[in-house]
């Protein structure tokens, strides 16, 4: 049996052996980055530095990011997505590209990690007429010369094998950067009947056609192009992004294509089955299983990375995960849930991860916000079962409401409905799940874009004012002062920070005075790379939830880093001088815990 454990220290081995440093992973909560809730990929931090910046670290680099994508909540059910995973990544700043990058991670795939070469399949990119953009012929020759048979290299276009943060090459704006990628799948071979009710037939399978029979376990995305007025021109200097699943690539490594089944969720899995007193090998019920093991791991993470439940941005995330957890056990258990229920699988989770992302201190933390989500939850299905009972003839539009305004899915409706011997119009509650929908994407659009690191002159501004606002805080109120997180969008910012004692109306007004006074005098803002332990001496400020290497990048505030008004550990960008900030205003204050504060300035 494969471990998780053998797995991540064999992918830092060997990265560290080919001269790679360790990035550390950032939070699932990412800082001061308007353009996402959650963190959605490995690179995302590092999207300044594939840009152009200079990484303190160097030009090669590797890590293992936790990740969290809220759009796949609906795909969760399958035998591969999950809301939660972890992302392994390497990457190359302007070193080494496309021959060292493929035969790389061919040698750790049939090295280190001991894949049959039969069973892997690799794509590359087909080319664009559209754009004048060629195939990416030398990625398959450097396949072919790696010995990957030419039966087993796919080529797919741009919709599959071209990466950039717009997307296509069509919906890219001039100066964004991007290019072709090479995927590699596992074939689990014809076997395996994954996607339930779906057979397949191995002559029209293909790596990217779904069915379930390969696994993505890895892709290199070569980011070579930027686009111009003219089309696109070959940059300077070219970058690698690798990327692969840790979960895929454990179920890959032990043979197996479902993820639910390797030890990551089989725990979780087991305890749910003890709840519910069913079995997941129960085709019937294996979905709402993995759906409940995998929403149930998310909220566990996120709860970790500071979210609460409520009505807003990450903590309704984090609210409809319990609910849809809490609906499914009870289609399951033909009951509601009890907030203790959930406790076994809880301590299963923290128990896989422990001393990797989670102590035993967690627990206690966890386990009650979980509990009293589920308490609530559990009123509201109350009242949605009530009104249920007093249809007599039930519409697509009651359906549909009763799942918005109670989370009842509609599944669960049609079932109840059933045992009174009603039926409600599909059509209609079709109609109206698609007009919800088209409102939810239009309302997210600007939240939703997965961390493409919003570098807009307002979001610049804020950045720099939060370091300003972190320091008079201490000026002010004392050495107690510690950040807890911090949001911006181009409209505010928001800080979260601990204080020993609640800040006064006059101790905040002082603060705001301070803020717009080095604002007035047009202080420069730059950056030093320094050690780690260097920066801590001269008093730079750090976040305390983050894990940072052993080289750091400081921006201070100030005529010099000796007598700068503020140091702080950041990866930027910032305004080149606070006179670009302009008059701040500290618009709203409110406690949000024990000792935990708010703070909105625009």
């Amino acid at each position: 049996m494969f471990t998780h454990l053998d797995l991540r220290k064999k992918f830092a081995d060997f990265w560290k052996e080919k001269n790679h440093k360790e990035v550390p992973p950032i939070s699932l909560v990412p800082q001061n980055d308007p353009t996402t809730l959650f963190t959605g990929s490995g690179m995302q931090q590092l999207v300044p530095y594939l840009l152009g910046e200079v990484h303190p670290l160097g030009k090669r680099l590797y890590n293992i990011q936790p990740c969290f994508r809220s759009q796949d909540v609906l795909e969760i059910g399958d035998n591969r997505h999950t809301t939660f995973f972890e992302m392994m990544g390497n990457w190359s700043l302007g070193d080494y590209f496309k021959k060292e990058q493929l035969s790389w991670f061919w040698q750790f795939l049939t090295q280190i990690l001991g894949f049959d070469k039969k069973r892997l399949y690799v794509t590359v990119f087909a080319g664009d007429k559209k754009n004048n953009l060629d195939p990416d012929n030398e990625s398959r020759k450097i396949w072919l010369e790696l010995g990957v048979p030419e039966n087993h290299i796919f080529s797919y276009g741009p919709e599959k094998n071209w990466w950039s943060r717009a997307g296509v090459p069509d919906n890219m704006p001039e100066g964004e950067p991007g290019g072709p990628d090479s995927e590699v799948f596992y074939d689990f071979g014809q076997d395996f009947k994954l996607h339930e009710n779906s057979p397949y037939s191995s002559l029209k399978c293909h790596p990217n056609c779904d069915c379930g029979r390969f696994l993505e376990i890895g892709n290199s995305v070569f980011m070579q192009f930027k686009k111009t007025k003219n089309g696109f021109e070959e940059l300077p200097a070219k970058n690698v992004d690798f990327g692969g699943g840790l979960e895929r690539m454990l179920a890959a490594a032990n043979n197996n294509p479902d993820v639910f089944l390797t030890e990551l969720y089989l725990p979780i899995i087991k305890n749910i089955e003890k709840i519910v007193d069913k079995k997941y090998e129960n085709e019937d019920d294996k979905r709402k299983i993995r759906i409940i093991a995998d929403h149930l791991k998310g909220a566990v993470f996120l709860i970790k990375s500071g979210v609460y439940p409520s009505n807003k941005e990450r903590g309704y995330v984090l609210r409809r995960l319990l609910r849809r957890v809490t609906i499914k056990m009870y289609q399951l258990k033909g009951k509601k849930v009890l907030a203790n229920d959930l406790n076994l699988a809880v301590e299963a989770i923290i128990e896989i991860y422990k001393n990797i992302y989670f102590e035993e201190k967690d627990l206690e933390e966890i386990k009650p916000v979980i509990g009293e989500e589920i308490d609530r939850f559990n009123k509201t299905l109350e009242k949605g079962f009530s009104i249920l009972q007093k249809i007599e003839k039930p519409t697509g539009k009651q359906v549909f409401d009763l799942y918005q305004s109670y989370g009842f899915p509609k599944e669960l409706t049609e079932e109840l409905l059933k045992e009174k011997g009603l039926t409600f119009n599909q059509k209609e509650f079709d109609e109206e799940f698609e007009k919800h929908r088209a409102l939810s994407r239009t309302a997210s659009v600007g939240m939703f874009k997965g961390g493409l690191a919003d570098h807009s002159k307002n979001t610049l501004r804020y950045h720099t004012a939060t370091h300003l606002l972190h320091q008079a805080l201490f000026d002010v109120l004392g050495e107690s002062i510690r950040q807890e997180g911090s949001h911006i969008t181009g409209e505010r910012l928001r800080f979260d920070f601990y204080c020993a004692k609640k800040p006064t109306t006059e101790g905040l007004k002082e603060v705001e005075k301070i803020i717009n006074q080095k604002i007035k005098e047009e202080l420069p803002v730059n950056f030093v790379v320094l050690p780690k332990e260097e920066a801590y001496k001269i008093g730079a400020k750090a976040f305390f939830k983050e894990k940072y290497p052993d080289m750091v990048k400081v921006y201070y505030i100030g005529q010099s880093l000796e007598t700068a008004y503020s140091k702080e550990f950041c990866g930027g960008p910032h305004v080149t001088n606070t006179k670009e900030i302009g008059k701040i205003e500290i618009f709203k204050f409110e406690k949000i815990g024990a000792n935990l504060y708010r703070i909105y300035a625009k």
